[in-house]
């Protein structure tokens, strides 16, 4: 039984209204490294105060409240790492994710406390309020981009590894990853099919994270990088064009261009793949969806999370057919639009 068709308890609205308590106890474990020392061996409460320069107070209780929520585990006073903490939340590691919490402790966190005015006025509660281009200041500070970057291939690591194995990669040569950041979906696909060559295309800021991280793929001679602007620029030619976790941050207008786009820029017989936290069709069961079209809200001037219905029909609109819609991983689907031949 779905959350959307029971009745919830007292225990639960008391649950769900306190439920930043363990998202906070999980952030500030990653903010202060936790993780990481843990990685390097069990260690005490006491010893990892000392470790990390914390006071005492608080510490055990943290501690122990991670235990009860299966990210650590305790044996003889001693804390180590549980096994999704082990893989995900330990810097450095290929399967971090750490950076999507990262970005959600020192800008999301805050930034939702002011959910309440953004309903009232229906603007952005960040920089979008008075930059003109929200992205191309980002751009300008190698921090925050970074820390951006690294909490993009968090957010997308499990969704990129699901359409590497799930999409008919073999009747295709060519990947076009639009907004492709670091580049994690293209990596993903070229350990799973050696014939497939890959282009990630993003802002001229971005290629030296993405030549970083492809370089220690192992995959450079199979995978390149364009710079532009995928509204003033055409996007590269290709068999397969994917935008993943990308129409959400524009307005309707804008959403329909860039599918337009990838029409132009697809070879005959091409698909275009979107992926998304797509809401569904009755707006009753992906509530991570509906929330993450509320974090649109706030973080951007018109983005909005969708239906994968209303996906489709911007694709047909821009001459796709054969659309449909295909569940990849949590709360990510993918829609797929062919271009005719």
């Amino acid at each position: 039984m779905s959350p959307s068709t029971r009745e919830l308890s007292p225990a639960d609205l008391l649950s769900l209204g306190l439920a930043f308590w363990k998202a906070k106890a999980l952030l500030a474990a990653v903010e202060i490294g936790i993780f990481g020392e843990l990685a390097k061996g069990s260690r005490t409460s006491v010893e990892l105060s000392s470790l990390l320069g914390l006071e005492g107070r608080g510490v055990e209780d943290l501690l122990d409240a991670l235990v009860a929520l299966g990210i650590l585990t305790r044996n003889d006073g001693r804390y180590a790492n549980g096994v999704a903490a082990a893989e995900h939340l330990v810097p450095g590691l290929p399967g971090y994710m750490g950076g999507a919490f990262e970005l959600a402790n020192s800008r999301l966190y805050p930034t939702w406390g002011s959910l309440g005015k953004a309903l009232r006025t229906g603007l952005p509660q960040n920089e979008a309020q008075v930059e003109d281009d929200y992205y191309d200041n980002l751009t300008r500070h190698e921090q925050r981009l970074r820390v951006f970057l690294s909490a993009m291939s968090g957010l997308s690591m499990a969704s990129s590894r699901a359409i590497a194995e799930k999409f008919p990669w073999g009747e295709y040569g060519t990947l076009v990853d639009v907004g492709g950041a670091q580049g994690e979906l293209s990596v993903g696909v070229a350990r799973r099919h050696s014939h497939v060559h890959g282009v990630t295309f993003d802002l001229p800021a971005v290629q030296p994270f993405f030549a970083e991280n492809v370089a220690a793929s192992g995959f450079a001679d199979r995978l390149s990088y364009v710079a532009g602007d995928f509204f003033s620029d055409p996007l590269p030619a290709g068999d397969v064009i994917v935008m993943g976790h990308v129409l959400h941050n524009w307005n309707l207008e804008q959403k329909k261009l860039l599918i337009q786009k990838a029409y132009a820029a697809l070879s005959p017989g091409g698909v275009l793949v979107v992926y998304e936290a797509l809401i569904d069709d009755a707006r009753r069961e992906n509530a991570f969806g509906l929330l993450m079209s509320l974090n649109m809200l706030l973080v951007t001037a018109g983005g909005f999370v969708f239906t994968g219905a209303e996906c489709t029909t911007w694709m047909r609109e821009a001459g796709f057919v054969e659309t449909r819609v295909e569940h990849l991983q949590g709360p990510d689907s993918m829609v797929i639009g062919k271009k005719p031949a």
